[in-house]
């Protein structure tokens, strides 16, 4: 069957990949002044941006003293020092502007009496440097991404953007001259390829977390836009640092919000103990996620997990029921319906669980993706929210960050776009833009080479559980180098896999197929920082290396994908204002 036959031609200004939060806050800022495209796999509020819960952070000082300056502060020392502090000073200036402009689109936060935004306690989130809690989590409930991601697409709706729904990333495309001009998809619907010709390109296609077994990302979480950029050659960055969230539903990886630990859930072991004021006495159970998650294993290994088991228990049983109804929700519900607790009267199992890249592709402030250690950017190609390396996070995200990253940085993207597109013109296509997607698309439709038709399924589920086993919170070279070996060995088997439809209507076979493909590049890159990464930091737990090593590992990784195998080369960290110290909480 030849996909290929129809090969529908598009142009525009500019095409966007992704409607989440950073895609379509983009897209929102070109509407009305260029001709935008707005690709998605999905329809747009299915993005994951809507499977956010917690809140998104901003010093509004609404609830109590707050300023944009400790923001910075808690956003640089939870990430490991690894933050690029010019990027933290934005983050954190223009949360404040980018929450109102949310409100002001009609985003229906959770209220204080007197009728201004209401704000809780995150994890990480201190007053006066460090000196404790402080309220800076703005919220709708536990709903937050939710809301932002219906905000945000009824604004698209209403300035009339092109939105390409259900269209399958296949391809980003250069020009002879290294120019981004444009990406191929597949029309999932009908199997058409689409080229679609544009003056800048971004990525904007969220993270990879089904690269584990335990996750809280949602099926479509395959990193495609990082994965297809990357075998371009434009390198990734900080791979090596995926962070695990330490409230995932045990077995199943769905998320239960830090907002439950924010408003004053407690983490348990068997003995009933709050274990988290052992590790750490100030922040107690609202201490960063990476060093939640490393208690909750360490608890685990030292035989303290429930019934001798490897979860411990969320405890709301001394909160008050109409605060869990009010404030908590969905993740009560989740608790109820996925595992038959009750969390009013009964602690919750939970474990840690695979949840978002801090790594992706390397952007300045502006969105601007950039492909060495000078920050050279590639002409006409931007990225932002998971997608994207600012680097914002560093070494490890703090709770609300996230829907702040999106927001602030999509936003920026947005409007730098807007102003290069002035003077820019198309650049050519290459010849046969469509050749690697039909490619692509034709090595999986065919019957397998010399007989070892390998299943999709399979590699999959190999992959997940070795990254889950050997990748996860704690990791050592014995580790990392099983890994390697296995995931080496996965994708020679994957160019020997095949799918079984052959059809060209809503092909999930081949879909999922196309995605393992993403999954497998990105699962590489992460297992090749985390080797060559030889101290701890942030998420990056080695057990062979535990200290964190600012001599050498004061710096991002870039991995690169070349045609000898992969390469690693440092780029600096900039450091402005917070010199980097021992992180105690």
């Amino acid at each position: 069957m030849d996909w290929g036959s129809n090969v529908a031609y598009h142009r525009f200004d500019a095409v966007i990949v992704g409607a989440g939060g950073a895609g379509l806050m983009a897209a929102i800022q070109l509407a009305g002044k260029a001709n935008v495209a707005v690709v998605s796999k999905l329809y747009p509020p299915r993005s994951h941006t809507g499977a956010a819960q917690g809140g998104i952070s901003a010093a509004l000082g609404n609830v109590e003293e707050d300023h944009w300056r400790w923001h910075m502060f808690d956003t640089v020392k939870g990430g490991d020092y690894l933050v690029d502090q010019d990027a933290a000073e934005v983050l954190a200036r223009e949360a404040i502007d980018a929450v109102y402009e949310l409100e002001h689109m009609g985003l229906p936060f959770n209220r204080t009496p007197d009728g201004r935004i209401d704000q809780r306690r995150f994890g990480g989130h201190t007053r006066n440097y460090g000196e404790g809690p402080v309220r800076r989590a703005c919220y709708a409930a536990d709903r937050t991404g939710h809301m932002i991601i219906q905000t945000l697409y009824q604004q698209g709706i209403k300035n009339q953007l092109n939105f390409f729904d259900e269209h399958h990333l296949m391809d980003v495309l250069f020009s002879e001259d290294g120019r981004a001009c444009g990406v191929v998809t597949m029309e999932i619907a009908t199997g058409e390829i689409h080229v679609i010709h544009a003056k800048a390109v971004m990525i904007a296609t969220g993270g990879y977390g089904r690269v584990w077994s335990v996750t809280s990302n949602a099926v479509a979480g395959t990193g495609d836009g990082v994965a297809l950029t990357y075998r371009r050659g434009v390198p990734v960055m900080d791979m090596e640092f995926y962070q695990f969230h330490p409230t995932g539903l045990y077995r199943l990886g769905i998320l239960l919000s830090e907002a439950a630990r924010g408003e004053g859930g407690i983490l348990r072991n068997k003995d009933g103990e709050a274990f988290c004021a052992r590790y750490a006495p100030t922040l107690r159970d609202l201490a960063p996620r990476d060093m939640i998650s490393r208690f909750i294993h360490q608890e685990i290994q030292a035989g303290r997990g429930i019934d001798g088991k490897d979860y411990v228990h969320l405890d709301l049983t001394h909160l008050p029921p109409e605060l869990i109804d009010e404030k908590l929700p969905d993740v009560t519900d989740f608790a109820r319906t996925y595992l038959d607790v009750e969390p009013k009267t009964e602690g919750v199992p939970v474990q840690p669980t695979a949840h978002y890249a801090m790594g992706g592709l390397p952007t300045n402030i502006d969105g601007q993706v950039i492909q060495n250690r000078d920050a050279t950017p590639v002409p006409g190609l931007y990225s932002a929210g998971e997608a994207a390396c600012v680097s914002v996070h560093g070494a490890n995200r703090l709770g609300t960050n996230s829907l702040v990253d999106l927001v602030v940085f999509g936003r920026r993207a947005g409007k730098h776009i807007l102003e290069t597109l002035k003077d820019a013109e198309w650049a050519p296509l290459p010849p046969e833009p469509e050749f690697m997607a039909k490619a692509a698309i034709d090595r999986l439709l065919q019957a397998p080479k010399s007989g070892k038709g390998e299943r999709i399924a399979d590699i999959r589920s190999t992959m997940q559980q070795v990254m889950m086993d050997d990748v996860s919170v704690e990791r050592s070279e014995t580790s990392l180098l099983r890994a390697e070996a296995a995931i080496r060995e996965l994708q020679h088997a994957y160019t020997y896999a095949s799918v079984m439809d052959k059809s060209k209507v809503f092909n999930t076979d081949l879909t999922e197929a196309l995605e393992l493909g993403c999954l497998l590049d990105c699962a590489e890159a992460t297992v090749h920082g985390a080797l060559a990464r030889q101290e701890s930091r942030g998420a990056h737990y080695r057990s062979d290396f535990t200290t964190r090593d600012d001599k050498n590992w004061l710096a991002h990784s870039l991995v690169y994908k070349t045609s000898g195998g992969l390469e690693l080369d440092k780029k600096p960290v900039t450091i402005t204002e917070f010199e980097p110290k021992e992180r105690k909480y």
